[in-house]
């Protein structure tokens, strides 16, 4: 089951994924987008790099978008999620190709939540953003890298 969502999402989610709504994104998702890049910056201070690219887009309530990402062994990662003051709570999970989780350091706070993970080896990951509590709200992702 697990594998069949993540096949479906990874189609739509392609689709949706890093740039692709660059252009003529909301207010809610240009305000969503400078939360998390604050979030992110915080790991800057590690030496954490930005990537380029990111998601932005509207979730509601129970909501969640699947983010494909081609991660490398040896490097470290932390994936930021922000979002806009509807938001109560935010989630994020990282799940390797076979949709297994793969276990992360965790931070969340109402309209942040971040995952940290130092790959072992390299491949597709998932990353699943999810807006548990709140209103429809802006909401953008990033991740930086080492």
């Amino acid at each position: 089951m697990m594998r069949r969502w993540i096949s479906l999402s990874l189609t739509i989610g392609t689709l949706l994924a890093f740039g692709s709504r660059g252009i003529g994104e909301t207010n809610e998702e240009v305000a969503a987008r400078a939360v998390a890049l604050e979030l992110a910056g915080a790991f800057s201070n590690d030496g954490f790099k930005l990537r380029d690219g990111h998601w932005a887009g509207t979730l509601s309530p129970n909501e969640s978008r699947l983010i494909a990402v081609n991660l490398y062994a040896g490097n470290d990662y932390w994936f930021s999620v922000g979002a806009t003051d509807k938001a109560q709570k935010l989630t994020i999970e990282l799940f390797d190709e076979t949709g297994a989780p793969v276990p992360t350091q965790k931070y969340d706070s109402g309209t942040k939540a971040a995952a940290g993970f130092s790959v072992t080896k390299s491949g597709q990951y998932f990353i699943r953003v999810r807006l548990e509590e709140g209103g429809p709200a802006g909401v953008c992702f990033v991740y930086s890298y080492k």
